[in-house]
This record gives C-alpha cells, structure tokens and sequence, in this order.
C-alpha cells in the first residue's frame, strides 16, 4: 500500500504551486491511524487531528478540499481525490453567495465523489 501521507502531501505541493490553499480533509480510518505515527502535529491524541493545520474528518475516501481566489471576487473550490490516476470535483462560487449554500454544494460534491470512488457501490472499492 503506498504511504497516503506522502499521497496528500505530494498532491498539495502540486496545487500550492498553482496558488491554491488547503482548506480541509477528508480521510479513511486507515489513513487517519498514520497520522500519529507520522508525527503530523498530533501531540495530544484528544485533540481533532490535523493535516498541515486543516482539519481532518473521517470519510471513506482520501481527499482533500482546497481554495483560491477566482476573478470577479468569486472563491474557487476543488476536491481532489488521492488516487491514481488523480480525479478532481470544481466549483465557483459567487462573492454574494451564502455560506449555508455553499456548505451544500460542498457536501454535494462529497457524495459524488465518494459514488465515484466507490464505483457507485456506496461501499468503499477495491481498487
């Protein structure tokens, strides 16, 4: 199994490059066990764990929600699956565009990207 870590870190090397920011994480049970022994800013094991100071919540699939400014004031978000080959939901949002709506395209987009994860199964693939 390749190391997920260095999955999710080489990925946000990639969009940090292209002007983009980590805003949150999504991540299996098994990937989210790996952070302690990666030393990733876990020290006190009660606290929520962390990935480059997002905030990480358990899904079942790996991925990692990032940000940028977009012309006109709009707010570009991508969710961006860790696999290979690497698969990406996008979506603009408006300046004036309530945050309760734009939480529900967000988790919009997470379920179509677990369905797609998951071969529409609802269940997490075997790849």
């Amino acid at each position: 199994m390749p190391d997920r870590l260095a999955q999710f870190r080489d990925a946000l090397a990639l969009y940090r490059r292209h002007g983009w920011s980590l805003a949150r994480v999504l991540m299996t049970p098994a990937t989210l066990a790996e952070l302690p022994r990666a030393g990733a800013a876990r020290v006190d094991l009660s606290a929520p764990p962390t990935f480059e100071s997002a905030a990480v919540r358990e899904a079942d699939v790996d991925a990692m929600w990032l940000r940028r400014p977009s012309a006109g004031g709009r707010e570009a978000w991508e969710l961006r699956l860790i696999s290979d080959p690497p698969y990406a939901l996008f979506e603009l949002f408006e300046p004036d565009e309530a945050e309760e709506d734009r939480e529900d395209v967000r988790r919009e987009m997470e379920a179509r990207l677990s369905e797609y994860a998951n071969g529409g199964t609802g269940e997490r693939g075997k790849g």
